[in-house]
C-alpha cells in the first residue's frame, strides 16, 4: 500500500514569477487531518491551489497518490481529490441540490444521468450539513454560511479519498464549525486524508492531527499541534506577539494577542477619528 497520499517536493508557489512560498516540502499519509495555518497573505490559499493544479508551481512538484499531478487527467484528479475553494460563485439560478449533484460528475460519462445510488449520496451529503430542507432553494437566495455548507456538501458527494479545503468554516456558525471539524476527523479515521486551511487556531489544536505553519515566505513548522502552536513560532509567523495558554481542565488552547505598548501616534489618531474625550485615554 502506498503510504504517501499527498506530497510537496521543494515547492515554490506564487503568481507571475513572484514567489509567495519557497522550497516547501512535506509528505502526508492516509488518515491524516492536516491544518494549514498562518497569517493572512502568507500563501496558504496559493499553496492549496497549487496542490490542486489550479496554479502552476514555480518550482518543485506535487505528487498525488504517487503520481505527479501534471500527469493526471482532470477527471482522474477529481476522483482522487476534492477541492473546496475559499470563494465560489455560481452565476446561474442553480438550486442547492443541483450544486451538490455536480460532486458526482467525475464518475459519470457526459451522456449519463445520476443513478439512484448517486442521488442517495447527494441526499446524504445534504442531510449531513443540515441543508436537506433547503435542497430545492436557489443557491443565490441563501446566506453566505448556507452557501458554504452547500459547497461542502458537494465535496462530500464527490467521495474522493483526499479533501483539499480552503477555509471551509468561513461563514459557519459555532455548531457547524465544530460539526465540520468533527466530520473531517471521522473521515480521516475511516482512511481519508484532509488538508484544510484553518484560521481558527483553537479548533485546529483540538481536531487536527498535524499542522503546517507558513510564514516569512517558507514553511516554519510541521508537526503535532502542541509542537507547532507555541508562542515563539506563532509570533514569528504572524509578526506580532502571540500568547498561548493551555487550559488545565479541558486541555484546549487559548491563543491571543496580549496587551501591547501603544504606538506613539495612536492617541493622535484616536483624537482625529473620534474627537477628544474618554477615548483619548488608553484603557
Amino acid at each position: 500500500m502506498n503510504e504517501t497520499v499527498l506530497q510537496g517536493i521543494n515547492l515554490t508557489v506564487g503568481y507571475a514569477q513572484r514567489a509567495v512560498l519557497a522550497d516547501v516540502s512535506f509528505t502526508i499519509g492516509p488518515g491524516e487531518f492536516v491544518g494549514l495555518v498562518g497569517a493572512n497573505g502568507a500563501g496558504k490559499s496559493t499553496l492549496v491551489k497549487t496542490l490542486r493544479g489550479l496554479v502552476p508551481a514555480l518550482g518543485g512538484s506535487v505528487q498525488l497518490l504517487g503520481r505527479d499531478i501534471r500527469e493526471l487527467a482532470p477527471r482522474t484528479f477529481a476522483q482522487q481529490a476534492a477541492y473546496l475553494a475559499q470563494n465560489t460563485e455560481i452565476p446561474f439560478a442553480y438550486t442547492v441540490r443541483d450544486v451538490v449533484r455536480t460532486g458526482r460528475y467525475p464518475y459519470l460519462a457526459w451522456w449519463q444521468r445520476e443513478s439512484a445510488q448517486d442521488m442517495a449520496i447527494v441526499d446524504a451529503s445534504l442531510a449531513f450539513v443540515g441543508m436537506a430542507e433547503l435542497a430545492d432553494r436557489p443557491l443565490r437566495e441563501l446566506s453566505g454560511g448556507q452557501r458554504q455548507r452547500a459547497f461542502f456538501a458537494r465535496v462530500l458527494a464527490q467521495q474522493a479519498p483526499v479533501l483539499l479545503l480552503d477555509e471551509p468554516a468561513t461563514g459557519l456558525d459555532l455548531i457547524y464549525q465544530e460539526e465540520l471539524f468533527r466530520f473531517c476527523r471521522e473521515s480521516c479515521a475511516a482512511g481519508r486524508t484532509v488538508l484544510m486551511v484553518v484560521h481558527e487556531l483553537s479548533l485546529a489544536a483540538r481536531f487536527c492531527s498535524r499542522l503546517l505553519l507558513v510564514g516569512q515566505g517558507k514553511l516554519l513548522a510541521d508537526g503535532k499541534p502542541q509542537a507547532v502552536l507555541t508562542s515563539a513560532r506563532l509570533s514569528a509567523a504572524y509578526g506580532a506577539p502571540i500568547a498561548v495558554e493551555q487550559s488545565p481542565v479541558t486541555g484546549h488552547f487559548d491563543i491571543f494577542v496580549p496587551p501591547q505598548v501603544i504606538r506613539e501616534e495612536k492617541p493622535q489618531l484616536r483624537t482625529l477619528l473620534f474627537g477628544r474625550g474618554t477615548m483619548d485615554e488608553e484603557p
